[in-house]
């Protein structure tokens, strides 16, 4: 069973055709398909590279009205593939932009993040998501935590191209193992990012043979079991009242809606929350499969709509036990 068939069990491929267009599939395996969202910083603004981006027809992501959507999170894609060059990383000077999988801003827009609050990246290699957390606020204190050490290289470098001086002060950068996190600080956070390990079907059917297959499929069975220990671990560092979101980037059920009913069956102080509006106002912007949870989000690619799979979902630690 190849990457795309171990994950997607009980998903109609052919439901997520329309009118012909290609599938699923079809698009996880040609880059020519892939789609890439430009997320301006605005620690160096680009107005001019703004203005050519509406010139070249970029529209603005979201432009219907979400729940929470930060006017300082500005972000422009194409309806076709179209991909801007990559900044070269030079020591001292911001990049301008960051280039994404536009679906991965949904798991940073559910936090709903403010000003001034205690947030844990827990998983926050290679840094994208982080980026992203702190276009939209000024939070008190960011603590981005990846345990892999090419991960790692990667979020530091990404953090010093996008982050002025003063920010990095209130930014800590640990490479602790996730499940751990709990017990170094627990109830510390008001909000954490379980961006989790998965089996990323996206770069795993492209770079797919049938030589790995049978490592590749063995991963998979066992990512489940580490996605619920980080899970657990957040959810100590989480305060009581704190919000806490689950993303992967894979159409699995095992590693998505599965983990999370497991999480919510084991704690009777954890609590789904609603996101089903999210889905109504973006619909635009992306293509939703069925989750069957209403605290759960499943974006996956469409032609025209070429982003995810993301899987997004929020809960809430209540104050009773």
């Amino acid at each position: 069973m190849d990457a795309v068939a171990a994950g997607s069990q009980g998903l109609r491929m052919s439901s997520f055709r329309e009118n012909g267009a290609t599938g699923t599939r079809d698009i996880l395996t040609s880059p020519s398909c892939w789609q890439y969202a430009v997320l301006l910083n605005r620690f160096n603004y680009p107005f001019e590279l703004e203005k050519d981006l509406h010139l070249k027809g970029y529209h603005s992501l979201f432009q219907g009205s979400l729940p929470y959507y930060p006017k300082s999170m500005k972000c422009y894609l194409s309806r076709t593939p179209h991909r801007m060059p990559s900044e070269r990383h030079r020591i001292g000077n911001l990049k301008k932009y960051y280039l994404l999988n536009a679906a991965s801003l949904l798991p940073v827009l559910a936090l709903e993040l403010r000003d001034g609050e205690k947030v844990l990246d827990l998983c926050a290699g290679p840094g994208g998501k982080s980026i992203a957390l702190l276009q939209c606020a000024y939070p008190g204190y960011l603590h981005c935590n990846e345990h892999d050490g090419l991960r790692l290289r990667w979020l530091r470098e990404t953090l010093e191209s996008f982050i002025p001086q003063p920010l990095v002060n209130v930014i800590k950068v640990s490479e602790l193992d996730g499940r751990e996190m709990g017990d170094a600080q627990p109830e510390t956070f008001d909000k954490v990012l379980v961006d989790a390990p998965c089996s990323n079907d996206r770069s795993w059917l492209f770079s797919s043979d049938s030589q790995n297959a049978a490592c590749r499929i063995s991963q998979r069975r066992n990512l489940p079991l580490l996605q619920i220990e980080l899970l657990r671990s957040a959810i100590k560092a989480l305060r009581p009242g704190g919000l806490l979101v689950y993303s992967t980037c894979t159409l699995s059920k095992a590693e998505n809606q599965d983990v999370i009913s497991e999480v919510l069956n084991s704690y009777s102080n954890i609590m789904p929350v609603d996101i089903k509006e999210m889905a109504r106002t973006c619909s635009q912007d992306f293509t939703f499969a069925p989750t069957g949870q209403e605290c759960g989000l499943l974006v996956i690619p469409d032609k025209g709509k070429a982003w995810g799979p993301m899987y997004v979902a929020k809960l809430k630690k209540s104050w009773t036990t």
